[in-house]
């Protein structure tokens, strides 16, 4: 079987960074797509240093156009992209009475907006290739809802309809669609909520800790592999038992 390739989005921190290493330690070539060359410069030389092979590609995913020269330049060099991890993401949070056009229209373009041209980018590779496996990354959020970050949440929420049609559609083509749904993960995101949050979070959660990005990765890693080729449409929840 020849290398497959993954493209990550958001790759170059957190949990898109945890996803990149543990897919190109399960042996797949790994495209890592962000912002921050530099911080992507530093997954890539990660990733080779432990014997696998990284690329690295900027992209925008509030910008269609840079997510189609992204795709399109990884496609070019490999032939296809075989598994896609849809996980960048940002947050504008605010209550939604005073919530602004601009942090509302940022959160859904990037979050929601990004990951389906993405995946309609990769679409075509796939159904020529019939295997493929699109990973979207939710969030807990996504399904209880949160104060103060209705934008967030419903690009989350979306995600989970988009991964839902698209799984439907791209079924009899032997290709997956799936979404992971993380709690409270232990980020950079996260790093910055106070104390007295963190421990009013933790109350919440059975498991009594935060959870650590490569438990999400490892997720991923096994909805991108031949183990899960009967599971499509799905929500896997990773987040401690904190929303059941």
């Amino acid at each position: 079987m020849s290398t497959r390739t993954a493209f990550v989005t958001g790759a170059s921190r957190g949990i898109g960074r945890a996803c990149a290493l543990a897919l190109a330690r399960a042996g797949n070539r790994v495209v890592l797509a962000a912002r921050d060359r530099t911080k992507l410069d530093e997954v890539a030389a990660e990733i080779r240093a432990a014997g696998g092979e990284a690329h690295v590609v900027e992209v925008d995913m509030g910008s269609v156009d840079s997510i189609k020269a992204a795709i399109g330049s990884a496609a070019k060099d490999f032939g296809r992209i075989d598994i896609l991890v849809n996980n960048a993401g940002i947050t504008r949070d605010g209550l939604a009475l005073r919530m602004k056009k601009d942090d509302w229209d940022s959160v859904i373009t990037t979050n929601l907006t990004g990951a389906f041209f993405a995946s309609q980018q990769v679409l075509q590779g796939m159904m020529k290739e019939r295997w493929g496996r699109i990973i979207n990354i939710s969030s807990l959020v996504g399904e209880s809802g949160n104060p103060g970050q209705a934008n967030y949440v419903a690009s989350k929420a979306g995600l989970i309809g988009l991964t839902k049609s698209l799984a439907q559609e791209m079924g009899s083509r032997n290709i997956t669609v799936n979404a992971v749904s993380p709690g409270f993960i232990d980020t950079d995101m996260t790093a910055v909520l106070s104390e007295d949050l963190k421990t009013n979070m933790l109350a919440h959660i059975p498991l009594k800790r935060f959870g650590k990005p490569e438990e999400i990765a490892a997720a991923v890693c096994f909805l991108a592999s031949d183990d899960a080729g009967y599971i499509t449409g799905q929500v896997l929840g990773v987040n401690g038992g904190m929303y059941m």
